[in-house]
């Protein structure tokens, strides 16, 4: 209904990139962290890092749907980190370069993050300010053809690996959004420093971190769009950051529910499978379902963004769904796998520890709540 041979040829390329370059590698990578110059090349050279990006700049500039067909088999990777890690790539750092960005900003770092040659983060995030981005204290202040830029950023994924970081700054002290702006800030430039890698409860295989920007001066001509008005460009880069989130949840909950079957097909209790239980049955078929509506408002939102359309109380609809379904899912499914399911060389624990993070990370599932009831009228 929705897909064609085209779109079934990038699905195949995909999934046999993440079952041959990914999933036989995540193990290890979640023991260490996942090299992404190497992992970023590769794809590059496949051209699944820029599948909607304008081909002048190495993109493919395909629509919407091979979007989705790209997310979805990012789904099957099993380590949360490494699609994370990815999506900050395509849909995190890069959307406002690629739709605000002048062509200098385009040519020497959107062309070569979509080629794998540069690995990139979004530095949004600071000890006072996650959710409420207004609150950020990290500034930038003209002077002369530069910015001076001072100040930190936290839980920043990619940070300790990436060539240039998509930072929001605070340019002014005026009241409102108005006071913000959004920068291309290269990591070789003097003032910069990765102060440490986070040790994190889960998605372990991505490289988190603190960064620090110390008199650090950036040229003038990496800022992106208009000074002042960064806030209201990443408050649209969001809604590429936060759609990324639900394909690789709905894909990763049935993955989940698929091997939990397995298991309990298998598993003998009092005599019988753990399958034949009419309760377990039930509750696995309620998230089936959830996982289904998940899916088709996913495939909704496709659509409108296909027509154009502002899709944001949708694609925050979808943060709150996928953070509490693909956490729902992990926990049950841990409960059905036992004392098995509490060990960590599981799979399910794992699962279990990297879904908690998508009520979280990308605004919280609180505050999507708020984004809703605004647009909703109270």
């Amino acid at each position: 209904m929705y897909f064609n041979e085209e779109h079934d040829a990038l699905r195949s390329m995909v999934a046999k990139f993440v079952d041959k370059e990914i999933n036989p590698k995540v193990d290890e990578w979640e023991e260490t962290t996942t090299p992404l110059h190497e992992l970023f090349k590769k794809m590059g050279g496949l051209g699944l890092l820029g599948i909607t990006y304008d081909e002048k700049y190495g993109g493919q500039g395909l629509d919407y749907w091979f979007d989705l067909v790209f997310l979805e088999e990012l789904g099957h990777i099993k380590a949360g980190g490494v699609p994370m890690a990815i999506g900050v790539q395509t849909h995190m750092a890069t959307p406002a370069i690629h739709q605000w960005g002048s062509e200098y900003l385009k040519e020497t770092y959107l062309k070569q993050a979509i080629a794998g040659d540069m690995v990139t983060a979004i530095g949004v995030t600071e000890s006072g300010a996650g959710s409420d981005v207004a609150s950020l204290k990290t500034r930038a202040v003209r002077d002369g053809d530069s910015y001076v830029i001072n100040g930190s950023k936290l839980f920043i994924t990619n940070g300790s690996q990436a060539d240039f970081v998509t930072l929001l700054t605070r340019t002014s002290d005026k009241p409102g959004y108005h006071s913000y702006s959004l920068f291309v800030v290269p990591t070789n430039l003097p003032g910069f420093q990765v102060s440490k890698k986070l040790d994190k409860l889960g998605r372990r295989c991505s490289d988190t971190a603190e960064l620090f920007f110390e008199d650090m001066r950036v040229p003038a001509e990496n800022l992106i769009g208009e000074e002042n008005e960064g806030f209201i460009i990443q408050m649209k880069q969001f809604q590429h950051e936060r759609f990324y989130s639900l394909p690789a949840n709905y894909v990763g909950a049935r993955d989940t529910i698929d091997m939990t079957v397995d298991y309990i097909k298998q598993r003998m209790a009092f005599g019988k499978p753990l399958i034949e239980n009419q309760v377990l049955r039930h509750r696995l078929v309620d998230w089936i379902t959830q996982i289904e509506c998940l899916k088709q408002l996913t495939y909704h939102i496709v659509r409108m963004k296909m027509e154009g359309l502002n899709a944001t109380k949708e694609i925050s609809m979808g943060k709150v769904l996928a953070g509490e379904l693909g956490f729902t899912v992990a926990n049950g499914c841990l409960q059905m796998f036992g004392g098995t399911g509490y060990i960590n060389e599981s799979l399910i624990t794992r699962n279990f520890r990297d879904t908690r993070l998508t009520s979280i990370g990308g605004g919280a599932t609180e505050v999507m709540k708020d984004v809703i009831a605004r647009i909703e009228g109270f």
